[in-house]
């Protein structure tokens, strides 16, 4: 989502680093180009000018334009009040003292709503917590059933009701279902519409007033940009929020709406949604994305989302095969399948600080649907081709391409861009990924 706007930020900062000593001129021509950019990106405009106001006048403060490295004082400026407008610090769900604890969930139709509500279902019961889903959205035709499919999927309860109830009612009885199973966690999906009007808002705060949650979460699609703001704003005032979820996080927008929705709804972002999968719903971290943002990566959440499918020895053994540069096409199918079980390629390559920028100037290809193709032609590579792929000659490559139903080309291409896959690792080893004010 934010490839546009980090390349963006790496030119504008490679430049300043070039400069050496920084005058006020030199500052106000490079927050020209940051203004521009998250403007671009379809940030609020008040949110833009309060960001370049503050950063301007803490760059301009004497100790950074006198100090020997000012530049890398102007990104470290850039990158704290971009954690500012995300919200500062994350915010963690609120826990009942006296279970279940309540979760609403509100928002509009298409926000992935229903989705979301499954998704922390399963984020809570992977914490070892026992949810109980509740199907209280009676506008939308399906959403009960779509409900109650994804509940057996994860073994998640769902309490539903014909819909000629009215879902304040659901919710009633299903919290004294909930206490019968002992559940920890209540998550009602509660109705929308395609746009907000006044029975949307007098039914969801009866909801409210019978549920008594602790948590109400307003559901927004990212992609939808200042609308997702302006639906947050309406929620809040009407409803009364306690946080939001991003969803579509992994979707082609430019991000304005991940930048400007805390700052212009005063409410916190507490999770972002990031594939289609149940388990893509991470807990939201302003430093992270900012840091993404920024180019730097995300390490702790690639350690975590690598905590959870990789082996400990497995992963050391990793980290040196990349350290120096000696993945083969052996390690490097095996590991292709357990950064799959991570997620889409896509993602974690801008986890990693400078992986993204090198990707981008190499035109390193990253596809997820080319990962079978892939697979289909290593598999078709005796041992010792895999290990050494520099005797693979043209006998051998036809061999292959009959054997895993490729052509010959296609071969080429593979050997191509493992190749350009070493020369990444080795300048990644090197510090040469990284922006070149933080090396």
């Amino acid at each position: 989502m934010f490839e546009v706007l980090s390349e963006k930020f790496g030119n504008i900062f490679k430049r300043l680093g070039n400069k050496g000593r920084l005058t006020e001129k030199d500052v106000d021509e490079a927050l020209r180009e940051v203004r521009l950019a998250l403007l671009e990106a379809d940030v609020n405009f008040k949110v833009v000018k309060d960001f370049i106001g503050r950063v301007r006048e803490r760059s301009l403060d004497i100790q950074v334009l006198d100090s020997l490295t000012p530049a890398q004082h102007v990104f470290k400026i850039v990158n704290e009040e971009l954690i500012a407008i995300l919200g500062g610090s994350p915010s963690h769900l609120v826990v009942s003292n006296h279970p279940p604890t309540v979760v609403m969930l509100v928002g509009l139709h298409g926000s992935g709503k229903t989705t979301t509500a499954a998704k922390l279902a399963q984020h809570l019961k992977s914490s070892g917590q026992r949810p109980l889903l509740v199907a209280a959205d009676h506008r939308r035709p399906a959403a009960i059933e779509q409900l109650i499919i994804l509940g057996k999927q994860l073994e998640i309860p769902v309490y539903s009701e014909n819909t000629s109830e009215k879902p304040a009612s659901v919710c009633s009885h299903a919290l004294k279902h909930a206490r019968k199973l002992v559940s920890t966690w209540v998550i009602a999906d509660t109705g929308g519409r395609l746009h907000i009007d006044e029975a949307m808002m007098r039914e969801a705060a009866e909801i409210k007033r019978e549920l008594k949650p602790n948590e109400v979460l307003v559901v927004v699609d990212a992609m939808t940009g200042q609308d997702a703001v302006r639906a947050a704003e309406e929620f809040h005032a009407k409803v009364g929020l306690t946080g939001l979820i991003l969803t579509k996080m992994d979707g082609d927008a430019r991000g304005g709406a991940a930048l400007s929705i805390t700052s212009v709804s005063g409410v916190p972002i507490k999770f972002i949604g990031t594939g289609e999968k149940t388990d893509a719903l991470e807990t939201f971290f302003p430093d992270r994305l900012a840091s993404r943002i920024l180019g730097m990566g995300d390490m702790l959440t690639f350690i975590e989302k690598a905590e959870k499918t990789i082996e400990v020895a497995e992963a050391i053994r990793l980290e040196k095969k990349v350290r120096h540069a000696t993945l083969d096409l052996e390690d490097f199918l095996g590991q292709l399948k357990q950064m799959q079980k991570m997620g889409p390629l896509s993602q974690l390559v801008e986890m990693l600080p400078g992986l993204s920028s090198i990707a981008r100037r190499t035109s390193v290809e990253i596809d997820d649907k080319k990962l079978i193709k892939v697979e289909a032609i290593i598999l078709s590579m005796t041992p010792q081709e895999r290990r050494n792929p520099n005797i693979i000659d043209g006998s051998r490559r036809r061999r292959i391409a009959r054997g895993s139903g490729t052509t010959p080309q296609e071969i080429n291409q593979l050997l191509n861009q493992f190749r350009q896959a070493q020369k990444l690792m080795k300048q990644v080893a090197r510090g040469k990924g990284l922006p070149s004010i933080l090396r």
